[in-house]
């Protein structure tokens, strides 16, 4: 590579049938996440947030993994910094890491974990980041931040009991022991289990079924639905009296209306409004 040349991409995206496919794409590194691919992730999310043409977004990865975490050869990196220096560049490194999960997080249309290998470390947590995990099933999940002498720092401590419970949460973080894809579905770590072959034609299905109702209403459902578990039921009944009557001013619910006392039937894929 010249000096003039850009470095290659870490990541791929596609849209094919108003669903966006984001592939990590660092397969020589089992897909680990290093400060470039962090900001790319970043960026591209930003892009889809504001593309009204994408419904709902993919995430996978290339080759056999998902995403093996966080890149090891950037963690001994940072370690080789003067002492001094250590903690201020992983508390920026840290808001980087966090930025990129609060995007994932909060993208205002539904979001797909795809996740064709192991998913391990900050790798899974960007998988219980998406609002679903459909995985193959020669997926596996680890928490492996305690094999690193290291705490789960890109959501999972947030995320993952929310998905399966507090005591079983604590025990797959402390112990940092595999999860296969048939143990991640019966405990819910893992919403869906398909064949590797049929996984990314799964995930797309699923995808555009989610993407079928109208996209304002479905990103204000899921801001509200994110902040839940934090707040009261009065909270959210003025949250959603707020987002309800944003939904009566928007063009999808008012031809909605006309086609049920029309009695025509809705499309079965609007377009985005």
């Amino acid at each position: 590579m010249t000096e003039t040349e850009a470095p290659p991409s870490s990541i791929e995206v596609s849209i094919e049938r108003q669903i966006a496919t984001i592939a990590l794409k660092r397969p020589q590194a089992r897909n680990a996440v290093d400060d470039a691919m962090r900001g790319e992730l970043v960026a591209a999310l930003d892009k889809l947030a504001a593309d009204t043409a994408v419904r709902a977004v993919i995430v996978t990865g290339r080759g056999a993994a998902f995403c093996a975490g966080g890149d090891i050869a950037g963690m001994q990196q940072r370690l080789e910094a003067p002492a001094g220096e250590i903690a201020i560049n992983g508390w920026h490194r840290q808001q980087r890491t966090h930025r990129l999960m609060a995007t994932l997080h909060d993208l205002p249309k539904p979001t797909i974990a795809a996740v064709n290998g192991a998913a391990a470390g900050l790798g899974c947590d960007l998988a219980l980041c998406c609002d679903f995990i459909i995985a193959s099933d020669a997926a596996s999940f680890i928490m492996s931040y305690v094999l690193r002498g290291l705490i789960p720092d890109g959501g999972g401590m947030y995320f993952l009991p929310r998905r399966v419970g507090l005591a079983r949460a604590k025990e797959l973080i402390f112990s940092g022991r595999r999860v296969d894809a048939k143990e991640a579905l019966e405990i819910g770590m893992a919403d869906r289990v398909v064949s590797a072959d049929r996984l990314l034609t799964a995930a797309r299905d699923w995808a555009e079924e989610l993407a079928q109702g109208s996209a304002a209403a479905i990103a204000l459902s899921k801001s509200i639905l994110n902040a839940s578990f934090e707040t009261t039921a009065d909270a959210v009944f003025a949250a959603g009296s707020q987002a309800q009557g944003i939904c009566y001013t928007t063009r999808e619910h008012r031809e909605s209306v006309a086609a049920f006392l029309a009695k025509r039937p809705r499309a079965a894929k609007d377009p985005p409004r």
